[in-house]
């Protein structure tokens, strides 16, 4: 692997800045689908950045009654890996954890 970038001390801070606030949004969406107030869906028809970099097992972990055990079983059947992000999920993969969540539901 090659050095980090040289950053100023301007772009660091601006770097930082822009994590932080993508955190918190994430920590906001995750707590609105925890709440009732938002459905999990919501995060794949996202046009936030932050909310598409999210990782799968993170929003599934948001769902009330789900634990991590309960989201890797989810993610296993479905194929999706465990460090895949919200905006990296193929069509098929979409439609399968779809349809687990569905038959959880039931």
């Amino acid at each position: 692997m090659g050095a980090p970038p040289q950053l100023t001390l301007e772009e660091r801070r601006a770097a930082l800045a822009k994590a932080a606030q993508s955190r918190k949004a994430r920590a906001l969406f995750k707590s609105e689908i925890k709440n009732g107030d938002r459905h999990w869906l919501d995060a794949f028809k996202s046009n936030d950045e932050a909310i598409k970099k999210m990782r799968v097992k993170e929003l599934l972990e948001s769902l009330p009654g789900f634990g991590e055990i309960r989201a890797m079983n989810i993610l296993e059947r479905a194929g999706i890996s465990v460090s895949r992000r919200v905006q990296g999920v193929g069509r098929s993969q979409y439609e399968t954890l779809l349809r687990l969540l569905k038959e959880v539901d039931r």
